[in-house]
């Protein structure tokens, strides 16, 4: 049984965006796996708080995140 597990900065994506996260990831799934599988495919979406993530040894925020969607980069 597959078990997808993402993990996003809080508040970076809204309930209809990891909806759609888990429908998309599932569907992926199943085109690698088979239809038998879809029903046994676990997709876990979960929240870290903003702040506790770090990437090269630099903690990143919400806002952060939200920047770099935004095309924003850092200097």
């Amino acid at each position: 049984m597959p078990l997808i597990q993402v993990k996003v900065l809080e508040g970076t994506f809204g309930a209809e965006e990891k909806q759609r996260i888990v429908r998309d990831l599932t569907e992926a799934m199943v085109k690698i796996e088979g239809e038998n599988l879809r029903s046994i495919t676990w997709v876990v979406v979960s929240e870290v708080k903003s702040g506790d993530w770090g990437i090269g040894g630099k903690p990143y925020t919400t806002e952060d995140v939200k920047a770099l969607a935004k095309g924003a980069t850092d200097s």
